[in-house]
This record gives C-alpha cells, sequence and structure tokens, in this order.
C-alpha cells in the first residue's frame, strides 16, 4: 500500500495530534507484490479544528482497509490523506487536491457543514465519488449528485427521532431547548428533533439557539437557551466548542435540567475536559451494529491498541466498499466506481466482511457477485446513496465515560 499525503499535511499535521495520537507524516505501509494496478483512495476528515478529537479516529478506521489488504492481493492500494480542519473552504481545497491527483473517490467529508459544501462545489462537478462516515444531514439525500454522493452514516432525520424519544420516553420531559452549532448539521438535527418531539410527542420546545464554532464563551447562547426553564437542553455540536460550552454550563447554569447530546459530542475525553462527571447528559448517535462489527473491532484493536469510537466503523465500510467498486470498475474512474458502488455492497452474491477483503478483492476482481457485510451496518445503499437500514445507540455518562445504555434500530 501507498500512503501519502501533501506537504501541506506535513507542515500542520506535524504538530496538530488527534484523538488517535497519528500525526500527518507521509509515510509508505509497504507495497503487495507486483499488483496488476494501483486502487486509489482519497480521505478527507478533519483531523484538526472542532472535529480533531473525532475526526483522527474516524481517519484511522477509513485506511485501515488498505492495511488490511498490505501485501494480501495482486492489487497495491493508494491512499492520500487531506485535513478539512472541520472547516468548509479547507475540505474544498483538500478536496480539489485530490481530483487534481486522479483520485476518482472520497472516502468523506465527515461534518455535513463541510460535506455539503464539498460535494456541491467539488466533487459533483468532477465526477467523483464521496462517500462520507458521519455526515448526517437530511440534506444529503435530496442533493442532486447525479449519484455520485453516498454515506454510511444515517440520516438526521432519524437521530432527531431518537431524541425525542429520550426525552419525552426515557427522561419523562416535556419541555425542551435546544443549543446547535450553526451548519447544515446543527440546523436540520434541531429542526428535526422539534418537529418530532412538538407533534408526536406533545412536547413544548421554547427556544433553538444557534452557536458559533469554537468561541470564547457560549454564556449568552446558555443564557437564551435556558430562559424558559426546560426539562431538558439539547445540545448539538463538536468536542471542541463543547469544551468551552459546558465549562460555562457547569461553572454558571447548571440548575438541575437534563441534557442531550448528539453524536458530535460522544467523545470519552468531554468530562475530563470540563472537569465535571457530567452525570445529567445523555447521549445518542449513529451505532455499529453490521454483521462484521465484531471482526472489524478486533481488527481496530489490533491496528491502533484502543476501541473503536463513533463513526469509525463507518469509515472503515465507506473505504471498503469504494475499493470494491474500483476493482469491479476496472479503472480509477468516477463515474465507472459510482455505477459500481451498489454492485459491492447490496444483497446479492457471497458475503464478505471485515476481516475478509482479501476475498472479497480477489472475488470481485474475477467478476463474481459480491455482497459486502460490513461493520456499520449491512452497508446497503438506496437510490439516495443512503443506508436502508441503521442503528442508534443511547449513552449515559458513568465514570466519566460514554456507556452505551440501549440502542434503537430502523429499517431491516
Amino acid at each position: 500500500m501507498v500512503r501519502r499525503v501533501t506537504r501541506r499535511d506535513v507542515l500542520k499535521g506535524a504538530g496538530a495530534v488527534g484523538a488517535a495520537g497519528v500525526t500527518g507524516v507521509a509515510g509508505c505501509l509497504g507495497g503487495g507484490g507486483g499488483g496488476s494496478r494501483t486502487i486509489q483512495q482519497g480521505v478527507l476528515l478533519p483531523l484538526t479544528g472542532d472535529l480533531a478529537n473525532l475526526g483522527g479516529p474516524i481517519r484511522d478506521g477509513a485506511i485501515l482497509p488498505a492495511s488490511e489488504l498490505e501485501g494480501e492481493t495482486e492489487f497495491t492500494f493508494d491512499i492520500q490523506e487531506e485535513d478539512t480542519e472541520t472547516n468548509a473552504q479547507a475540505g474544498i481545497s483538500g478536496a480539489e487536491t485530490l481530483v487534481n491527483n486522479g483520485f476518482p473517490a472520497i472516502t468523506g467529508p465527515a461534518s455535513s457543514g463541510v460535506n455539503m459544501q464539498v460535494t456541491q462545489q467539488v466533487l459533483i462537478p468532477n465526477e467523483t465519488v464521496g462517500c462520507s462516515p458521519s455526515s448526517t444531514s437530511p440534506a444529503v439525500t435530496d442533493l442532486d449528485d447525479d449519484d455520485f454522493i453516498f454515506r454510511t452514516a444515517p440520516s438526521d432525520a432519524l437521530q432527531g427521532q431518537v431524541i425525542a424519544q429520550v426525552a419525552a420516553e426515557e427522561l419523562g420531559n416535556s419541555t425542551a431547548a435546544t443549543m446547535y452549532v450553526n451548519n447544515d448539521y446543527g440546523q436540520a438535527l434541531s429542526e428535526s428533533f422539534t418537529s418530532t418531539f412538538e407533534e408526536e410527542h406533545g412536547g413544548s420546545v421554547s427556544s433553538q439557539v444557534s452557536f458559533e464554532q469554537e468561541q470564547n464563551s457560549y454564556s449568552s447562547q446558555l443564557e437564551s437557551a435556558l430562559e424558559g426553564e426546560p426539562d431538558t437542553l439539547v445540545v448539538i455540536g463538536y468536542p471542541a466548542s463543547g469544551i468551552q460550552l459546558f465549562r460555562d454550563y457547569y461553572s454558571n447554569y447548571d440548575t438541575g435540567e437534563d441534557i442531550v447530546v448528539t453524536d458530535g459530542l460522544l467523545d470519552d475525553q468531554l468530562p475530563d475536559e470540563v472537569d465535571n462527571d457530567m452525570a445529567n447528559v445523555t447521549g445518542t448517535g449513529p451505532k455499529a451494529s453490521g454483521p462484521g462489527r465484531d471482526a472489524f473491532d478486533e481488527r481496530y484493536m489490533e491496528e491502533y491498541d484502543r476501541q473503536p469510537g463513533v463513526f469509525n466503523a463507518h469509515a472503515y465500510d465507506a473505504t471498503a466498499v469504494s475499493f470494491l467498486a474500483n476493482v469491479y470498475a476496472g479503472e480509477n474512474s468516477g463515474p465507472a466506481v459510482r455505477d459500481n458502488m451498489r454492485r459491492a455492497a447490496n444483497p446479492e452474491g457471497e458475503q464478505f466482511g471485515p476481516g475478509e477483503l482479501a476475498e472479497a478483492i480477489e472475488a470481485a476482481a474475477a467478476g463474481d457477485d459480491v455482497n459486502y457485510q460490513g461493520a456499520s451496518s449491512a452497508v446497503n445503499f438506496d437510490d439516495n446513496g443512503d443506508m436502508t437500514a441503521v442503528s442508534y445507540g443511547i449513552y449515559e455518562v458513568e465514570d466519566r465515560e460514554f456507556t452505551e445504555v440501549d440502542s434503537i434500530a430502523f429499517g431491516g
């Protein structure tokens, strides 16, 4: 496998280590003996910025299939990483670099605020496949994308239902307010929760308060959100902003309400960074529940010596399916990879999953039908490039870590 990063990544990434403890230093992880051709895959994820704590481990999931396949097939695998910095303009720049370097498909971007800009301005116009492991905005479903945009993460149209169910049924509350990061992800999820909580559970949402990323204080936003004394405060954001927001909350605004956070804040480092046990916090987020979950967990642990976190399995699956589609395509061509994404994953042919990628690649190369069964889900794409069946975890903070206590499934 060849793993490359740009000079820009080396200069900026060498001193900016994400939660995975991996810097953006270029390196060759080995080659697979004299392969028939090279499979190219871009990885466009946030290694710095507001999502860095989650982005590093997600990136590790995205490059794991290449490590698994190293030297095991007739192909070599060329992965080039670019850092979105959790910023749309940096994401656009990184995507342009990958497109200009001839990469036909990209694992990423991560956040919906970046993904929507990157897909519309770079990937779709340049006929490049994007498969996001964690962009959950409902707007992704309705993109005019000529079928170039896929995702292994579910839509927040579903997560809004989960949060509303947790607030109304699990916590027994009838009033709520939301605080959300001011981008596509935050706004859409806040609106999804609000409509479901009010229309299906008879609840009342007193306010929806937006906030900008990585500010020095969130006191005014907290004051506005809590003015109506809601039973539940839903917080939708990312770790770097969440640290300051919760420091402000526990210092000056904690009056005993229940707090529900979403996937972007499911970071086990958060309670220690805030220096609070956060016992009044419940979390919701897409969970890994695919047939290949155990095999993926084992490989991830072997490679990185830690348990995988939120969206790590989704990133693995995005890269694995893209590899298989590229093999079927027979060339590093965006339209050809696009046309084979469902052939690699939807339910026809022999089943393969994490730990069996070499065999799956060989079967695809022989022209046999492959049904990739993922770690995050069964990875069956619908007509919009969304998953047909997903599940969500419900988490509580125990001993300063998010611990899954229940789950909710959608689809079949």
